[in-house]
């Protein structure tokens, strides 16, 4: 055979897309012009007059959506199970607690909880309960909890059943009982699974707890508001969008920590 027919093909260098290189001169265009209205409007008494006010909202919003992932994360862990159950009203009950929450807007059973509970003050202040509902705050963190529990039951429920079934057949081979094989076994490894998706929904959380802003909760945005309406200057939006940037940013470093140290025995 000749050295002809025995040379590599050529390497054929794919053609930039037209249409990508102009969405990201769109964006770089954007950047700069922000960037320079930024440094042009600036406004230092901006910080002095409601910076205070901005790191009050900014503990909010953080407390909020890291007290309602945890509680989402106690809440999914059983619907997951229904989920997976194989008993018929388990599982029905859980399907019918994933697919309203998660097929019903969040604002709308933020208002459910929040305007719709307290039609039943006596009831409540009956049970003991009503000092929870009359909070528009307990009302918020009730909401994004049953809301991001369904959200965490699925992606749960996905990453268990990712795990290899010779895990549980390896694992009961030894003897172990069914509850340590789950904690000791299979949800260590459906955790490095489900990671990524976890980070992303509470990515998806710290955009939607804004919302709360509309039932008196003065979170990140809701001081935004209210710094807006005093000043009409467009800045307070832009300083609240680099606060939730730096949130966002600061979380997928996290993630990636985590990650590294989660899958260390998987690298060589």
């Amino acid at each position: 055979m000749s050295d002809a027919a025995m040379a590599a093909p050529p390497v054929v260098k794919p053609k930039p897309k037209i249409g990508g290189l102009i969405a990201i001169g769109i964006w770089i265009a954007i950047s700069i012009g922000l960037a320079i209205y930024i440094i042009r409007g600036f406004d230092p008494t901006l910080f002095t007059r409601f910076g205070p006010s901005y790191l009050s909202g900014l503990w909010i919003t953080v407390t909020l959506v890291v007290g309602s992932f945890v509680c989402g994360a106690v809440v999914s862990l059983p619907v997951a199970l229904g989920r997976m159950s194989a008993n018929p009203v388990a599982r029905t009950l859980a399907f019918v607690f994933v697919y309203f929450f998660r097929g019903t807007p969040l604002i709308a059973q933020i208002f459910l909880v929040y305007y719709g509970f307290g039609q039943f003050r006596g009831a409540f202040e009956t049970v003991g309960l009503w000092w929870f509902f009359r909070e528009a705050w307990y009302c918020a963190l009730f909401s994004l909890t049953l809301n991001t529990a369904a959200y965490q039951a699925e992606i749960l429920r996905g990453a268990i059943q990712s795990v290899p079934t010779g895990q549980w057949e390896g694992a009961r081979s030894l003897g172990m009982p069914r509850v340590v094989i789950f904690f000791k076994v299979i949800l260590p490894q459906a955790m490095i699974v489900a990671l990524r998706p976890y980070a992303n929904e509470i990515i998806l959380m710290i955009k939607a707890s804004a919302i709360v802003a509309i039932i008196t909760v003065y979170d990140l945005f809701g001081e935004t508001r209210q710094a807006y309406s005093r000043t009409f200057d467009f800045q307070t939006y832009v300083w609240a969008a680099v606060l939730y940037l730096a949130i966002v940013e600061g979380l997928r470093h996290a993630t990636n920590f985590i990650e590294r140290r989660l899958t260390r025995h998987l690298k060589r």
